[in-house]
Parts: structure tokens; C-alpha cells; sequence
């Protein structure tokens, strides 16, 4: 039973349809209801206030472990695994993270099976169990994903940072965790985990520290009654709300210069200041207000500056790491070469940018103009899925009044000046913290952070140096940007007579093609708009797929000062590269959009090179290009995948090898070139009716194809290519070995791919069924049981039209082929599982016309051990750990119907391939 209702008005957007209704439990549970006649699927979302800083001393990353555990089984669910796999058979997702303050459990789930969905949830907070069998497992597991992250820029200059604080602030901690801190070390200790991780979860898992929302399609009734039967149940111990008081960093932690080196190629400079918390503040938004400002990309601002002076590559500000009880502002910028070497004048022009702030005052206009830009966005909210929207409210519950539950903090209201100006004066000399990343640094450094091995550097900085460094910047012209014209005045919904429900090809000529739908669902005043360039000259060579890609990055170069405003106001746009040349995309507030699409199409058209941004993008390729072997080994398996199935597609290497060579004349000559022949497909959808979908294509069409001196021409039908896929041999095992790129990196990895048929409908629904019903089955045996790799997947596939079955796994525990063997002993025991199946295990909808034995038929088709019609391959990547595998596997005889790939693309030429479903 309820103990608490209270009708308290929550602040929820104009559009929002969707009933919510606050509630307390008997037991100090508090619960937000959400009832939503309209979804297709039901969510929850259970918010913990119990994170990383309650890890007990000598036990870094149990919070974290923690979370890990509650997924296993419960009591009442006492079978391992059953709450996932009952979330994967119905349609859901499942997930949970562990932050500082807090640990957030959610999922999702189709809705006629939400009720046992939340009761297996409930029991997380109910009798979880928590097996020591299952404990010894799920360590490794953490220490698993923990060696995923090792190679990562991100984690080791964040733990680098919460290194360089109080050893006693619970900031300071590793919260992760791994084999030595959960498993090691408490044993010489002798100290029992397991034992640890329940007295945690007895001591700390209140009722009273959790809130929860229940999100569905039945009336706010039926749902209390759902919430009341399945979570009151959960202790109330009435623990009070954990307080960390206190700064992570004292003044030896202040006004430091940190030179670390990153793994990947580049310079980075991040300027970190404590600040007063903003959510102390929060409906006054005074870290909105400077992250705007500083973070600015408009003429005058500190990037225009550093990006003409070319020192600069991006640059970012806001609030970083925020807690109830400190905070950090941070100012983020990418760097160049030449920004590299100018350093401090990088540094004095921050300075001097947060000097004129100073010196302007707080504008009341600015935060007017911010203000009703993020009111827009919060009343004409995109809606996002149910399980990311609990998700999104329950952390919101633990921060906020009820009120103020869904708009948290995006809405600043309250014009005070006082407060923005308190932030403003912490970000000084005094108390500023600068981290600098370079591989320049290598072997310059006499430090290393313990957990991640990042090397590092420190040093003092004073505040009369940093003067010294504002004094000798550049004398610029930074200025507060001008007013923004892109902020939509008509948000009115246009009427769309016709009652479409799928696009619908609108128009055809030779030069293009449109697909239009207008929005008949959510009646909001936004608008998608895409169009495809079909270029075949932009994709015949390594050379020339590297020339469009530096064509579509100085593209959004050249836009970014005049359409960064448009972003500002809520109107995106993006310039990318596609398999047949480069794709032009909007989306935002429709008001305005054409003005963003025709000054994109004007500077496409009227496209010139300017050598001074051409050196400075291109010396970003070629770093971006180099840092392809950091990608995670999985990620690399991936790529060598695609190169040895489709068709049209070029390595890395070769593109690489290309691109230092090329010149601002290269692009100069090659871009009329690449847009001489074209065919623009086009998509227009949202708040905009047929006849201004034609008018836009017209304009485009007019612009390119028209004209005296027209841009463009027709394709000849001879150039209207599709992209095809490698056809593997019906019996046959293909496998492709490399050893991984980079040799720092202990993981190995597999991708496992099961080719099977061209696209169908019914064989998609069968395949797809089949993935279905085998995923969390794969997840759980070769994940959780063998422990092979915190990154298990079995994923369906779809290149261009051909359909197959893949398993990723990324290990350091076993080598690839070894996983490899491991994946062919599941699905020998997945047939049988999948004979065994009862009719009541096969209630589920999509079922309802495929009888049980068509999907073994299908299965023993193409998918079983053995089956003549089986088409696999097997991408090996080996790393540093399981070389010596990668060489006796070198050496080993080549088993029956299996092909060794030796050459990529002697392979692939040596192949039919299938047609395109073009």
C-alpha cells in the first residue's frame, strides 16, 4: 500500500500526452508513475543512492561489482541469468552503471510482458542471490571490462585527474575495480568478497535511498497497483542519505601543468577549475550560461580565434564532474601542431576571454536568448525511448525537487547574476588545473599513474605566469557573440492532408530522387531533411575516398562559424562521407531550415580550397587515420570483416599512404571533378508540407544540374553502382588471422560470422527469431559460465542487403581461435536446446506464423554445426598476450572445407558476388 500521494504539478512539456502520477511506498519508496496509451513498449528504471564513493576502504570498484551481481538471480528467480534472458525473449534490454552518488538499474520490455518482467526487477532489491560460484565468476568479469578501458584516453586521463586529488576524498578512488582490488588484495587481507559485497548491500541498499519510475500503457491506477504489489517488499532500514563533504582538492592540487602522454596521436589541453556545484543553482543555470560562452563557435569567440590562428582543432566548455558537494568546470581544446607549440598563448586567451566576461558583465540578453532556446528544446522534446526517458527522470529524482523531476536542470529560469558571477570568479588563475596530452611528451615524464600506467609529468604554475602568458598572447579581437537569427519564431504544426504512413516517392527525374513523409504522429515543429550525393568519381581509389573525405571535413570547417548558431538554437546539421560519395543531413526546427540547406548547398556549390584550413584538417586526418590501430581489437576484426566482403571498400593503410602525399591542389582540381556526375537521392520528413519538400529539391536541382555552367550532369546508367557483397562458398569455413596493430593492447578478438541469404522477408523474421531466441543464451554461456570476455555479442548482420549471424567476443583470457572453438560448442548446444523447445516457450508474437519446426528446419539449413549449406568466416585478431598462438596457428594443417585467407583482396577477387537488391 501506498502511504504517500501527492498530486504535485510536474513541470512537463506542452507536447507531453503522457499522465504521471508521484507516489510513496510503505516503505519509503518513492515511485513516479507514467502511464502512455500510446508506446510499444513498457520500462523501469531503479536509481540507488549508493555509487563508487561507498566503496569501503580496500575495496575499490564493490559498488561497481555490486551492480554486477544483482543481474544474476534471485530467490524468487533463483535460475542464473533468467532476469536477461527473460528481458532479450520479450523484445527488451537490459542495462546499469555506477556513478559517484548514485547506481541506476533499467530495461525495457514489450508490454504484454511487463508484469513478470518488473516482478523478476522488484526481486534485484527484494532476495537477490549472490552465489560465490557466481562471485569468483563476475570478478573476472570486472576485471574484464576493466582491461577494455586500459588502452582508453578517456578513462586514463580521468583517473589521472582524480589521482592528482585528496588521497582521503572518496574522488580519489579507483572506482572500477579489477581482479586485484576485489579478489588480491582482500585475500592477503584475508578478507572475504563475497562476504563484503552482501554486508554492502545489507547496510546500504535502502528503500529510503532508492526512487524508482514505472513507465506503461495502462492507466495510472492499474500501474500503483502493479508498484505496490511487486516493490514493497524492499527493506527500509531508513539509512540516511550518504554525504561526502568536503573539496577533492586542496592548493597542492592547484594551479598545477600536467603533461601526460595519451595512447592515441594528438594534443589536447584540459583547462579544470572546482566550482561551486550548479545544481545548488540550478533553475539560475550559471554553468549553461559560461560553458555557452566560452564553449562559443561564432565569429569573436575563443575557438574562431585559435581555429584562425590555426592552433586549435575543437573546443568544448561546461560543467564536467558534478556531485552534490563539489564540482568542476572544464574548457576542453583539441590542438594542432602549431597550437602545440604555442601552448601559453593557447592558455592567455582563455584567460582573456574569461577577462572580457569579466569586464562585459553578466548580459541579461544572453541568458534571455539561452533561455528561450532551451525552454523550445524542453517543450518540443523529442520523445526518446521509455527505457532512456525512466532512466533520465529516476537519476533527476535523486537530485531534484518532485516538481522539477523531468526538466531537471536544462531549464534556467531565473535571471541572477550573482550567482553566474560567484562562478565566473572561481575560474582563475588561483585555482585553475591544466592537463596537457602529447606524445611529445614521451620519455620526458617521471611520473605514472598507478591504475592505468598513463605517464605523466608536474609541475607549478602561479598565477603571475599565467598573467605573463595573457600579456604575450596575440592581441585578438574576442568579442561576445552577436544575437542568434536561427532561433525559431514559428512553431505552428502544419497540416498535412495527406495521411501518410509510410515515405512515399514523391518525385523523379534524372538528376534526383525525393522520398517524402510528413509527420502525422508527433506533431512537433521539426523537420529531417538527407540528401544522398551519389558520386561514383568519389569512391574509385583510395586516393579519391580520401580527397572526398577531406572535401566533406572542410566543408563543415568553412559552415561553422555562420551554421554554428543554427546548432545553438536547436537546427543540426552534419557533412559526411558515404560507400557512394557524401550525404548532407538537417534536423531540427523547420522554421528556419531551408536558409541552413541552401547556404550548405551554396558552399558546396561555390566550393573553393583555402590552403591555410586544408594544412590544418589534413594534419587531423592523418592523425585520426593513424590512431585506427587504438581501435579496440574487436573494432579492428570488425573492419578487416567489411574489407573482405564488400566489395567497394579500401583500407586503412592505403588511405593513409595516400593522404600525406596530397595537396590544397589535389582538392582544388579533384572536387568539380567528383560533383561533374551525380544522382541526389533525397528524404523530407516532419512539419513540412509535399509542396515545400518539392520546392527544396527544385532549388537544389537548380543549383547543381541547371544553368549555363551547371555543376553537375546526370549519372550514365553504366554509373549507377551498388554496393555488393562477397558470396562465401555453401559448406565452407573461411578465416582471416592478423595480429592485433597495436602491441600494447593485451586483448585478442573474434568476429564469427554466419553468411545465410539474400534479403527476404520471411527468412529475415526466421534469422532474426533465431538471433532472438540465442542471444542472451550466447551472452550467458560464453560470457558469464567460460568467461571468455567482458565484450560478448551475438549480433544479426545486414551488409547491403545480405544477411548473417555474428558473434563478437574480445578476450584476454583466450586466444581467438580458441573462442573460436568455444562459439561451435555453443551452437552445438544451442540445437539442442532449440529441439527441445516446448510449444509454450514458443508464445511469442512474431511466432504466431512459424510453426517450431520451420525454425529447426531453417536452423539446420544454415546455421547448425556442420550443415551442408553453412557459410562461415572467422576474423582473428591476436593480441600481445596470445602471440605465440598467432604463430603455432600460422603453422597448423588447414582442416577439411576450411580456406586459410592469406591476401584480402586475392580473396575477394576470387569470389562471385551476390546481386544487389538495387
Amino acid at each position: 500500500m501506498t502511504v504517500g500521494r501527492e498530486d504535485v504539478e510536474i513541470l512537463k512539456p506542452r507536447i507531453d500526452k503522457r499522465e504521471y502520477r508521484r507516489i510513496v511506498l510503505r516503505n519509503s519508496l518513492q515511485v513516479l508513475l507514467i502511464s502512455d496509451p500510446d508506446t510499444d513498449k513498457c520500462a523501469a528504471s531503479m536509481n540507488v543512492g549508493v555509487g563508487s564513493f561507498c566503496d569501503p576502504v580496500g575495496l575499490d570498484g564493490l559498488a561497481h561489482f555490486l551492480e554486477h551481481m544483482l543481474f544474476y538471480a534471485s530467490e524468487k528467480y533463483p535460475l542464473e541469468d533468467s532476469y536477461s534472458k527473460y528481458i532479450t525473449e520479450h523484445g527488451g534490454s537490459r542495462n546499469a552503471f555506477t556513478d559517484y552518488e548514485m547506481t541506476n538499474y533499467f530495461f525495457d520490455v514489450n508490454t504484454d510482458c511487463f508484469e513478470e518482467a518488473l516482478d523478476r526487477f522488484a526481486q534485484f532489491f527484494i532476495k537477490p542471490l549472490m552465489s560465490a560460484d557466481a562471485t569468483m565468476r563476475e570478478i573476472k568479469a570486472v576485471d574484464s571490462e576493466n582491461k577494455k578501458n586500459l588502452l582508453s584516453d578517456a578513462w586514463r586521463m580521468n583517473q589521472l585527474q582524480k589521482h592528482l586529488s585528496l588521497e582521503s576524498h572518496p574522488f580519489h578512488k579507483f572506482s572500477t575495480g579489477n581482479w586485484d582490488t576485489l579478489y588480491v588484495r582482500p585475500k592477503a587481507k584475508g578478507v572475504d568478497t563475497r562476504q563484503e559485497l552482501l554486508k554492502f548491500y545489507e547496510d546500504k541498499y535502502s528503500a529510503n535511498l532508492m526512487h524508482l519510475v514505472v513507465y506503461s500503457k495502462e492507466s495510472l491506477d492499474k500501474i500503483q497497483c502493479l508498484v505496490e504489489d511487486k516493490f514493497q517488499e524492499i527493506q527500509n532500514s531508513d539509512r540516511s542519505h550518504f554525504q561526502f563533504p568536503g573539496q577533492p582538492c586542496t592548493s597542492e592540487h592547484l594551479q598545477i601543468l600536467v603533461r601526460a602522454v595519451p595512447v592515441k596521436q594528438g594534443h589536447k589541453l584540459r583547462i579544470v577549475w572546482p566550482i561551486t556545484p550548479s545544481i545548488l543553482h540550478y533553475k539560475d543555470g550559471p554553468c549553461k550560461y559560461l560553458g555557452h560562452l566560452i564553449g562559443h563557435k561564432g565569429e569573436g569567440s575563443l575557438f574562431y580565434v585559435l581555429k584562425r590562428l590555426g592552433w586549435a582543432t575543437g573546443l568544448s566548455a561546461g560543467e564536467g564532474v558534478c556531485t552534490s558537494e563539489f564540482s568542476f568546470f572544464k574548457v576542453v581544446i583539441g590542438l594542432t601542431d602549431a597550437g602545440q607549440d604555442r601552448m601559453q598563448d593557447v592558455i592567455g586567451l582563455l584567460f582573456r576571454y574569461i577577462q572580457l566576461l569579466q569586464e562585459s558583465g553578466v548580459c541579461k540578453w544572453i541568458f534571455d536568448e539561452l533561455s528561450a532556446i532551451c525552454e523550445t528544446g524542453f517543450h518540443y522534446k523529442d520523445k526518446i525511448s521509455p527505457m532512456y526517458y525512466v532512466l533520465n527522470i529516476s537519476s533527476n529524482m535523486q537530485r531534484y525537487p518532485e516538481k522539477d523531476w523531468l526538466v531537471g536542470s536544462s531549464l534556467p529560469s531565473d535571471f541572477n547574476p550573482t550567482t553566474i558571477q560567484k562562478i565566473l570568479n572561481e575560474l582563475s588563475p588561483e585555482s585553475v588545473r591544466i592537463f596537457w596530452e602529447s606524445k611529445k611528451f614521451e620519455g620526458l615524464t617521471d611520473k605514472v599513474e598507478p591504475w592505468y600506467g598513463t605517464a605523466y609529468s608536474i609541475e607549478k604554475v602561479s598565477p603571475s605566469t599565467i598573467q605573463a602568458w595573457m600579456s604575450s598572447a596575440p592581441n585578438e579581437n574576442l568579442h561576445l557573440p552577436a544575437p542568434n537569427v536561427f532561433i525559431p519564431t514559428d512553431l505552428s504544426i502544419k497540416n498535412a492532408q495527406e495521411k501518410i504512413k509510410l515515405p512515399v516517392s514523391l518525385r523523379k527525374s534524372s538528376y534526383s530522387k525525393l522520398w517524402y513523409k510528413p509527420d502525422t504522429v508527433f506533431f512537433t515543429p521539426k523537420a529531417y531533411v538527407k540528401i544522398n550525393f551519389d558520386c561514383p568519381h568519389a569512391i574509385n581509389s583510395p586516393e579519391t575516398e580520401v580527397l572526398t573525405d577531406l572535401f566533406t571535413r572542410l566543408l563543415m570547417d568553412y559552415l561553422n562559424e555562420y551554421a554554428y548558431y543554427a546548432q545553438v538554437a536547436g537546427l543540426r546539421y552534419h557533412v559526411r562521407c558515404t560507400d557512394g560519395g557524401f550525404q548532407v543531413t538537417l534536423v531540427g526546427y523547420n522554421h528556419k531550415l531551408r536558409i541552413l540547406l541552401e547556404t550548405i548547398v551554396d558552399k558546396i556549390a561555390k566550393f573553393e580550397v583555402k590552403p591555410d584550413r586544408f594544412s590544418v584538417i589534413k594534419e587531423m586526418a592523418i592523425k585520426d587515420y593513424q590512431n585506427w590501430k587504438f581501435q579496440q581489437p574487436y573494432e579492428q576484426a570488425k573492419d578487416y570483416f567489411s574489407l573482405i566482403l564488400e566489395d567497394q571498400s579500401w583500407p586503412w593503410m592505403e588511405q593513409l599512404e595516400v593522404l600525406p602525399c596530397l595537396n590544397a591542389e589535389d582538392l582544388a582540381k579533384f572536387a568539380p571533378i567528383m560533383l561533374s556526375r551525380a544522382f541526389l537521392e533525397c528524404y523530407i520528413a516532419g512539419n513540412i508540407v509535399h509542396e515545400e519538400a518539392v520546392s527544396m529539391i527544385h532549388h537544389v536541382e537548380d543549383v547543381f544540374f541547371k544553368g549555363s555552367n551547371a555543376i553537375c550532369q546526370p549519372l550514365f546508367p553504366s554509373q549507377i553502382l551498388r554496393n555488393r557483397v562477397v558470396k562465401l562458398g555453401k559448406g565452407m569455413n573461411y578465416c582471416y588471422s592478423k595480429e592485433g596493430l597495436n602491441p600494447s593492447d593485451e586483448n585478442s578478438a573474434l568476429v564469427h560470422y554466419i553468411q545465410v541469404h539474400r534479403d527476404d522477408f520471411k527468412l529475415n523474421v526466421k534469422l532474426q527469431l533465431v538471433a532472438l531466441i540465442a542471444e542472451q543464451a550466447a551472452f550467458h554461456q560464453l560470457r558469464s559460465v567460460e568467461q571468455l570476455g567482458y565484450i560478448t555479442l551475438l549480433r544479426l548482420r545486414n551488409d547491403s542487403g545480405i544477411h548473417g549471424l555474428q558473434f563478437i567476443i574480445q578476450s584476454t583470457v583466450k586466444d581467438p581461435g580458441h573462442i573460436d572453438i568455444r562459439v561451435e560448442a555453443f551452437l552445438k548446444m544451442f540445437e539442442s536446446k532449440l529441439y527441445e523447445m516446448t510449444k509454450d516457450d514458443f508464445k511469442v508474437d512474431a511466432l504466431k506464423k512459424l510453426t517450431r519446426q520451420e525454425l529447426i528446419y531453417f536452423f539446420d539449413e544454415n546455421l547448425k554445426v556442420g550443415a551442408t549449406r553453412k557459410k562461415t568466416l572467422s576474423v582473428r585478431v591476436y593480441g600481445s598476450q596470445h602471440l605465440a598462438e598467432y604463430n603455432s596457428q600460422k603453422s597448423e594443417a588447414v582442416q577439411p572445407n576450411t580456406v586459410q585467407i592469406d591476401d584480402i583482396f586475392s580473396f575477394r577477387r576470387s569470389r562471385p558476388l551476390y546481386a544487389s537488391v538495387r
